[in-house]
């Protein structure tokens, strides 16, 4: 961390010896913040799981999580003053550490919503319906560890796609049949792309019919046209090119999405698989040679 004050540390605890502390984290966030009653935030499962812990430079508890023992993570809080200091992520990682000693190959959650992007940027897709615990709307939630998530629906599909625009370091390509509607155009992945895009990363997308996008005022297009240094888009004009029926998205992170219909949601993703992420940047690189620049969405006024 770059300042004194944001310095912390995250370590595996015995609940027995951190007890206190684990709930005065979650007194605090749960209890008091989010009105959770008490007798419902401290349950059975506390002795028989798996606790990580934050800690400032002073030594104060700052954060919690835990593993169940159906394969489950929970009790995820931060206190206020720490929030946006990247001590949830720290913690998150530590407990799929923690899932990974035990050989776990999946690992699940109850996210409540407003933390769906959170979980995404580290892999983990939603599943089922939404649901009410402790008198908040939660997702379930699943990550596959070491290995390939299946995305079944366009909720999951989202999810994905933040994972990998996320996870990219300085590059991300894109290719798309239309700009994807439902994914490219919705308000959470714009954000992703411009936070990509201000920090200095760069987006190359390449499209099958860039008209339809143009017609419906793809947003991605507004943005592009704000930041041009940071969006590049082509046309696929080469017959050869064209036949390609399938859409994804890489990063130079080892991330990637990638349906075998692009015009379908559901397909496959992971975070963590540079082969593959390579295999497709090498796909992607003849056919960004071969199109033609997408010159008339510099002109579009949005």
């Amino acid at each position: 961390m770059s300042r004194p004050d944001a310095v912390f540390t995250v370590q595996a605890v015995a609940f027995e010896q951190a007890a206190a502390e684990l709930r005065a984290v979650r007194d605090v966030v749960f209890v008091q913040e989010q009105g959770v009653p008490v007798e419902i935030e401290r349950d059975a499962l506390d002795p028989l799981s798996r606790h990580v812990i934050a800690r400032d430079a002073q030594g104060r508890a700052i954060g919690t999580g835990r593993l169940t023992p159906d394969r489950r993570i929970g009790r995820m809080a931060v206190i206020p003053e720490w929030r946006n200091r990247r001590v949830g992520e720290a913690l998150l990682k530590a407990l799929l550490v923690e899932a990974r000693t035990l050989g776990w190959n999946e690992i699940t959650l109850h996210a409540q919503v407003a933390a769906l992007a959170f979980y995404a940027r580290q892999g983990f897709l939603p599943y089922g319906d939404r649901f009410v615990e402790a008198g908040l709307d939660h997702q379930s939630m699943r990550l596959v560890l070491g290995g390939v998530n299946p995305v079944l629906r366009r909720d999951a599909g989202l999810a994905a796609l933040l994972g990998v625009i996320e996870g990219a370091r300085r590059q991300l390509l894109v290719y798309s049949r239309d700009l994807d509607p439902g994914l490219l155009d919705t308000a959470e992945a714009m954000a992703a792309l411009r936070r990509f895009a201000v920090g200095g990363g760069e987006v190359r997308v390449l499209l099958h019919d860039p008209d339809a996008p143009r017609r419906a005022l793809a947003p991605l297009i507004g943005l592009s046209q704000r930041l041009p240094s940071a969006f590049t888009f082509r046309a696929i004009e080469e017959p050869v090119d064209r036949d390609y029926a399938s859409a994804y998205v890489a990063n130079d992170g080892g991330g990637w999405y990638f349906r075998t219909l692009g015009h379908r949601f559901d397909g496959e993703t992971r975070l963590d698989d540079e082969a593959r992420a390579r295999q497709l940047r090498a796909h992607f690189t003849p056919v960004w040679e071969r199109a033609r620049p997408c010159t008339e969405y510099r002109a579009l006024g949005i």
